[in-house]
């Protein structure tokens, strides 16, 4: 009777959680930052000119906890905290290892890059129609698709960031922000769609949504299960929000429409969480599955990148050309993925992080040109190196580093991607990429000399009085800091080398991610009874 009161009193004590170290709750705290600032920012909606410091100041604070979460996962291993007062895999789990950490990081200096931009892009009845509230809440989507452990919550996060983008999307209601905004959320919503089929069919198998749980039960019921078919749902549905081939043809259709600093975030941003869904499902949860795919993925990364590339070369648009980089981008990241090795790892995430950051100042720099020469067309571009010769050298610097060209911070994970494919003898993902890094190089190269080397085709430099100048501090500081953080790593990459193998090395093991989530249970120690304790006596 004894024996069986101590059981139910440990089993009871077993579902109370201990109040988590204050330092696990940095992986909350920037979600919590974006929504009570963004909560602050519709509170103040009839004060507009008080919105944007209310909300950079949220974009700092958010900067700052993923800096403190990001440098105590570095130094603690991946950080657990669980909702209520359910242990897993019952309650809310959210679970920063160094990827989640990492891109949360990137997420956050990109985010207050935005919003520092906006100052001057976005106008009074931007503003008064929701841009900060809106930058907010995206913002706290991503960066909690980051970091949520559970399946579920990731589609719940995806919808979340998805509400703030389709409010950024259609800002100014313009006709062909409508119109890019209906081609996105078309498209979204069928990827969706598939995301919660697959998510329903995995509660269906496993009885349980968080992925570590997941992760320890998928090799019991590989063998009775249909987890490979689970699998390229999950691979379709994040193919096409990632916008890699053949289901990429969304983006190129709306990225062009919004404001250039939604633009900029959206390319930094959103695709990026579908590779991180990609990396975190296929190498933590369906290592093996990621094993039967590979070629297919492969096959999909390489058309990407090349198509990405031959259709940027195509374009007379430069918002449209920019697009079209970040699709080749994806292609990139999925060769990664396919390759499924420490250095292949190493290099899809560096160059996720590369990207996130070039790629945004790219269209800061394509909002500074636009706004020099009264439009995009680089049919009608020129002689901006003679009026900004500063911006040249920073168009420069991004297009030599999306080309992945030295000293900037594109060579180095296309030298590890390409070192991967050789590796295993894949020449031809390996191929892929240097003809991507030549188109590629073409098409900026081609940007370069028709909006800076060649002479003025306008007869006047008429600017469009509608719109706010992009040419103050704010607009030049955000796309400098951008600049010359891509200067920074290309230059001395060692530190982001390390956390790039860390991180590859923990989605190759996922055994710490899963005991971090289950620790390992004490052993429960019975107390004698009475009577067993008068006999020892």
């Amino acid at each position: 009777m004894a024996t069986s009161t101590a059981h139910n009193v440990n089993l009871e004590a077993a579902m109370v959680l201990t109040p988590p170290p204050l330092a696990d709750y940095l992986v909350v705290a920037p979600l919590a930052i974006g929504f009570v600032f963004g909560a602050l920012c519709l509170m103040t909606r009839k004060n507009i000119d008080r919105q944007p410091y209310i909300a950079i100041s949220g974009l700092v604070l958010m900067l700052l906890a993923d800096i403190g979460l990001f440098w105590h996962v570095l130094q603690n291993g991946t950080v657990v905290m669980t909702m209520g007062r359910w242990l897993p895999p019952f309650g809310i789990t959210f679970a920063a290892d160094m990827l989640g950490a990492t891109f949360a990081l990137v997420a956050g200096i990109v985010g207050l890059a935005g919003g520092i931009y906006a100052l001057e892009d976005v106008d009074r009845t931007g503003r008064r129609y929701g841009f900060y509230p809106f930058l907010l809440l995206m913002l706290s989507g991503v960066t909690a698709a980051f970091l949520t452990g559970d399946i579920f919550n990731l589609y719940v996060w995806f919808e979340v960031l998805l509400i703030g983008s389709f409010g950024l999307l259609v800002l100014g209601s313009e006709r062909e922000q409508l119109d890019g905004a209906t081609k996105y959320a078309l498209l979204n919503l069928i990827a969706t769609t598939l995301f919660l089929l697959a998510v329903a069919y995995m509660y269906g198998m496993f009885g349980t949504l968080n992925m570590a749980d997941i992760s320890r039960k998928a090799a019991g019921l590989r063998d009775n299960g249909p987890l490979f078919t689970i699998a390229a749902l999950f691979l379709f549905a994040f193919a096409m929000k990632a916008a890699a081939f053949p289901v990429n043809f969304w983006l190129p259709a709306s990225y062009h429409t919004p404001r250039i600093v939604v633009s900029g975030l959206f390319a930094g941003l959103l695709t990026k969480v579908g590779v991180y869904a990609l990396l975190r499902i296929f190498l933590t949860l369906f290592d093996v599955e990621r094993d039967a795919l590979a070629g297919t993925i492969a096959i999909v990364a390489v058309a990407t990148m090349v198509l990405g590339a031959m259709g940027a070369l195509a374009q007379n648009d430069i918002r449209r050309l920019l697009g079209y980089l970040v699709i080749s981008g994806i292609g990139m990241m999925l060769a990664g993925l396919a390759l499924g090795s420490q250095t292949g790892l190493s290099g899809a995430v560096f160059y996720a992080a590369h990207s996130m950051v070039v790629m945004t100042a790219l269209y800061f720099l394509a909002g500074m040109i636009g706004e020099r020469m009264n439009g995009f067309a680089l049919n009608e571009a020129g002689g901006l190196y003679s009026r900004v010769p500063w911006l040249a050298a920073i168009a420069l610097i991004l297009f030599l580093s999306v080309s992945g060209l030295p000293p900037f911070s594109g060579l180095w994970p296309k030298a590890f991607l390409v070192k991967a494919s050789l590796d295993v003898g894949a020449w031809w993902v390996a191929f892929g990429i240097l003809l991507t890094g030549l188109l590629t190089t073409i098409a900026v190269g081609r940007t370069f000399a028709f909006a800076f080397w060649r002479e003025s085709t306008r007869e006047t430099d008429d600017t469009d009085t509608t719109r706010p100048a992009n040419g103050g501090r704010a607009v030049a500081g955000s796309l400098i800091a951008l600049t010359l953080l891509s200067v920074a790593v290309g230059i001395y990459p060692e530190p982001v080398i390390r956390v790039t193998d860390r991180i590859a090395s923990e989605l190759l093991t996922p055994g710490s991610y899963v005991d971090a989530v289950f620790p390992a249970e004490e052993p429960m120690v019975e107390e004698p009874s009475a009577d067993e304790g008068e006999a020892q006596e």
